[in-house]
């Protein structure tokens, strides 16, 4: 899952990105308003963790501009404001909650955690493909009943393909869903933690390859003894 995170206080910022990345979500950070305007209509992202006072652009303008050009994804507005016309001002604005600092961090995560569900109701709460499953609510992926222990990059790059299923993802696609944009890997990076994932995927018990790789294009889950369910 990637986040873009708009929040002007650097420290607060640096803080969150070490939570949100321990917690294995990919976090972007812009500091205004307006670079974030800008970066979302260049990259996709599940959530927007929003400051309200920024610079150049605020919060709320920036909330309002989004919703009224049909941006539907979660947006969690943070405000030092505790006031509650501020808070009905960010949710008229578009917000879908507002948290107001300072404020707990398991309490900021668990409204991620219900955000995120409910941008995604259409996918399955368990992950699956044959005998291999993915939990995203507790990070367990499991072939038959054999756990498989994973890097935190080579759990998204397999929930990434999950999620894809057929459709192929190239090296430079994963790259951009998985890592943050301040520190993109060279391709070959891609190629050695894939063959990494499929010596764990095959030691817990598959017989078959069940990541594939498309020639010149990228990978994709194989099809062959292998549905969703």
């Amino acid at each position: 899952m990637r986040i873009l995170l708009v929040e002007d206080d650097v420290i607060l910022a640096e803080n969150l990105v070490d939570a949100l990345a321990s917690q294995r979500y990919v976090v972007d950070v812009v500091h205004d308003g307006e670079a974030a305007w800008h970066q979302v209509k260049a990259l996709d992202y599940d959530l927007l963790l929003l400051d309200v006072m920024l610079p150049v652009l605020d919060g709320m303008s920036l909330c309002h501009r989004l919703r009224s050009h049909g941006y539907h994804w979660p947006i969690l507005m943070l405000s030092a404001c505790d006031n509650i016309n501020n808070e009905i001002n960010g949710l008229d604005a578009g917000a879908d909650d507002y948290l107001v600092k300072p404020f707990d961090l398991q309490k900021l995560l668990a409204r991620i955690r219900a955000l995120l569900r409910r941008g995604c109701l259409t996918s399955p709460p368990i992950l699956t493909w044959g005998e291999l499953h993915l939990n995203p609510s507790t990070y367990e992926v499991t072939y038959g009943s054999t756990p498989i222990y994973l890097t935190p990059k080579e759990y998204s790059i397999l929930e990434l393909l999950l999620r894809n299923g057929r459709r192929v993802l190239s090296r430079r696609v994963i790259i951009e869903h998985i890592w943050a944009l301040e520190s993109p890997p060279e391709e070959h990076t891609v190629k050695v933690h894939i063959r990494s994932l499929r010596q764990k995927i095959k030691a817990a018990g598959a017989t078959e390859d069940l990541i594939e790789t498309v020639h010149s294009i990228g990978y994709r889950l194989n099809q062959h003894q292998y549905k969703i369910s």
